[in-house]
């Protein structure tokens, strides 16, 4: 509702005038005081922050574009059979030299049997080459005995010859001479039959020889396809080269797998971390500094390692597609070079802890 106005002997009688607002009231000394003391303690904290900031980055390098690395190795046969048990599944860790896969050795064993035959039959032919090496020089010790005997019953004969010979003739008779001359001759030509045997056995045991070395090589043969057998009869059992984690299983009992075919992949737990750090990070970084880790799957733990080695070479260096700056398209990008880090011994602290290659992690390298 309206006030009303009051009227008085006709005409309204004026209302007093609303008093002025008066001006805030000043902040009391106390209080300025107290203000001013929060800002300055404001910007003293800002300060310490910073210039802790700053000695901290002047110690440490460190970087989020990070993975843990590690070795996986593709398991698969060395020879063609069909699979008659898979004792593994996937992430099941095993030990290194566990049967993982067993083939059909049937094939193989009959291999061995018929390698061991034959092994046996080259064994034989060597005995026997042997033999007759021995039979050969039986046969070269009685020619030279031969021709021993030739050339002496020679030697006589000649002698008795050359003897008559010198006689009177009132003392021997032509005849006699012509019948020694004769016998001579024979003699002599027995010698040169005794010798041509001696040769003769010579080059049977020459013989003999070349055939013994042909039925060695044949036996080394023979040995080394009994070898290759049992080897390819052991392939038959595919056993864990390392111990470690089993992934991407892909095998059935009841396949037949050829060979180099991947029929799994072994994780060891042996992992390291790949940081790739700016170009202008490496300034002062060298091996054997010391690293902190943290895992993205862990953030409340922390991992301690060292700095390895660096790779010779940025990363866009060995791309697919390296960066071409002779094009005349040249922009200056700060390079990333590839830091291999190693985990201190001991570091998984429980089999609850799980590091396997392609993790993220963060790198932080003490460089002063």
């Amino acid at each position: 509702m309206k006030q009303a106005i009051p009227v008085q002997a006709g005409r309204p009688v004026p209302q007093e005038a609303a008093p002025a607002p008066r001006p805030p009231a000043a902040p009391k000394p106390r209080a300025r005081r107290i203000l001013l003391m929060v800002v300055a303690a404001a910007a003293l904290i800002g300060a310490v922050v910073a210039s802790l900031y700053w000695v901290h980055a002047q110690h440490y390098e460190s970087t989020d574009d990070a993975v843990l690395e590690g070795h996986v190795i593709p398991i698969g046969p060395q020879v063609a059979a069909r699979v008659s048990a898979v004792n593994v599944v996937d992430n099941q860790f095993v030990n290194k030299g566990d049967v993982i896969i067993e083939l059909d050795p049937t094939d193989y064993k009959a291999a061995v049997e018929q390698a061991q035959g034959n092994l046996a039959a080259m064994d034989g032919k060597v005995r026997e080459a042997q033999a007759e090496v021995l039979a050969a020089g039986a046969q070269r010790d009685q020619s030279r005995a031969q021709v021993d005997a030739a050339q002496t019953n020679f030697e006589i004969l000649e002698a008795d010859f050359k003897r008559d010979q010198s006689l009177d003739e009132r003392a021997i008779s032509r005849q006699q001479l012509e019948t020694d001359d004769a016998a001579q001759k024979s003699a002599g030509a027995q010698v040169t039959e005794a010798k041509a045997k001696l040769a003769s056995s010579a080059s049977l045991i020459t013989i003999a020889d070349a055939a013994v070395v042909a039925a060695q090589g044949d036996d080394a043969k023979a040995r080394a396809d009994l070898q290759r057998a049992q080897i390819n009869l052991g392939y038959c059992q595919i056993r864990a080269p390392e111990s470690g984690r089993i992934t991407r299983k892909n095998v059935e009992p009841g396949e037949y797998v050829s060979v180099g075919e991947a029929l799994l992949a072994l994780v060891p737990p042996q992992v390291w971390v790949v940081a790739d750090f700016k170009e202008t990070q490496l300034t002062y970084m060298r091996p054997n500094q010391p690293v902190s880790i943290h895992v993205d799957a862990y953030p409340d733990q922390e991992f301690s390692g060292r700095v390895e080695s660096f790779q010779a070479g940025t990363g866009s260096r060995f791309s697919m597609l390296p960066a071409e700056n002779a094009t005349g398209n040249f922009v200056k990008i700060v390079q990333r070079v590839p830091v291999k880090i190693l985990l201190d011994p001991d570091q998984t602290n429980g089999s609850d802890v799980l590091l396997a290659p392609g993790m993220s992690v963060e790198a932080e390298v003490k460089v002063r």
